[in-house]
């Protein structure tokens, strides 16, 4: 068959085929111009073609005529078909023509969704464009401007920092200092230091007083990222912070009040960490007056396609490249268009797919910086292969 990895949809008379546009809206439209009930002429065709766009308007209307009706296959370009084919039929041209149609659709569709998320997303960075991602945006958005401290969950790569960081952009402390701290990156002697700073002479080496992060987050935001993997000991002085909000330093007995918001990360499973005891509940309670799940990539439908295809962008450094269509093996599970619903599903996208059930977000720049640098633009990662 010529058309064995498409979702072939057949229509034979005009009403059939407009039911079938508005219930299915097909990326392809394959089209003779001769249709009942005047097979010997181009009215009903014409009607059917402008019935169409009108309809799906990115919809790509390709349209058949006879070997000596090039007159009418250019009026049917002029009206708005993307192209036409002559009879007699050639199967290797006109799959050609649908793979061409559809892989252009596929584009345009990316382009739009790229400039709809950049338009209309308030979290500057986030790329959400499935239902799940766009609730926790919005979630963050209502939480910013309060006080309440916050906990987000997600495994590692789903975008906690940036969630952070929108949180205390879209709130009222914007221009002041935003900290971040890394619980599980410093070892467990110095964290307690670097969170409360320290008196001169507290410690061998504390050769001058250091204020801590905390104090340096005063009128701001400090973010303490693994939070699942902070000591116990120093657990306990964090939640007497939270409830009283004085610090003191190491080896200091003054209270310094401190006026900061904390959000709080972490990969883990604290109801696991709770369960055995290796995280306080009574901390929990008060880290968590805001919980935000943040879903991995492979619970996000439709995200994969525009990261990839903004990051093909971002590594680019300025210079155009034929490769527009690198990424396509990795998008093909998206629904694409075609004389059937979808563009042609091959080997290597069902092993992209695999790869991004597998990854995260911050997986992808390798693959996107590969094929932008490519003197060809046709790159071939292992979880992004061309569909061309």
């Amino acid at each position: 068959m010529v058309f064995d990895e498409y979702e072939v949809l057949v229509a034979e008379t005009r009403a059939a085929a407009l039911a079938a546009v508005r219930r299915f809206e097909p990326p392809v439209v394959l089209q003779d111009l001769g249709l009942p009930p005047d097979p010997d002429g181009v009215s009903e065709g014409f009607a059917t073609l402008l019935d169409t766009l009108r309809i799906a308007p990115r919809t790509k209307v390709i349209v058949v005529t006879g070997q000596s009706d090039k007159a009418n296959a250019v009026r049917a370009v002029g009206l708005g078909a993307y192209d036409f084919y002559q009879k007699p039929l050639d199967t290797e041209v006109l799959r050609l023509l649908v793979e061409r149609a559809c892989h252009l659709h596929w584009l345009e569709e990316q382009n739009r969704l790229i400039s709809e998320c950049r338009t209309a997303n308030p979290v500057a960075g986030v790329i959400a464009l499935s239902e799940s991602m766009v609730r926790v945006c919005r979630m963050v958005e209502k939480v910013a401007p309060t006080m309440a401290t916050t906990l987000l969950l997600g495994e590692s790569g789903t975008g906690k920092e940036l969630l952070a960081r929108a949180l205390h952009d879209l709130s009222p402390r914007r221009d002041r200092p935003f900290v971040a701290i890394n619980c599980a990156a410093i070892p467990e002697t110095l964290l307690e230091s670097e969170l409360f700073g320290y008196e001169k002479g507290a410690f061998t080496g504390a050769l001058k007083q250091t204020r801590g992060k905390l104090e340096t987050a005063d009128g701001g935001t400090l973010f303490l990222d693994e939070i699942g993997d902070m000591p116990l000991s120093l657990q306990a002085k964090l939640l007497r912070f939270l409830e009283e909000r004085v610090v003191e330093r190491i080896g200091g007995r003054e209270h310094i009040a401190v006026d900061v918001r904390v959000v709080c990360a972490t990969n883990q499973d604290l109801q696991t960490l709770l369960e055995t005891n290796s995280f306080r509940q009574d901390l929990y309670y008060r880290i968590s007056e805001v919980a935000v799940r943040i879903p991995p990539l492979r619970e996000r439908p439709g995200d994969a396609a525009v990261i990839a295809r903004i990051l093909l962008e971002r590594y680019r450094c300025g210079t155009p490249q034929p490769g527009e269509g690198v990424l396509a093996g990795s998008l093909a599970s998206d629904p694409g268009l075609s004389v059937a619903r979808q563009c042609p599903r091959t080997r290597e996208s069902h092993q992209c797919r695999r790869h991004h059930g597998r990854g995260e977000v911050r997986q992808c720049p390798r693959p996107g910086a590969a094929a932008a640098r490519q003197d060809r633009g046709v790159a071939q990662p292992a979880c992004c292969p061309s569909t061309r």
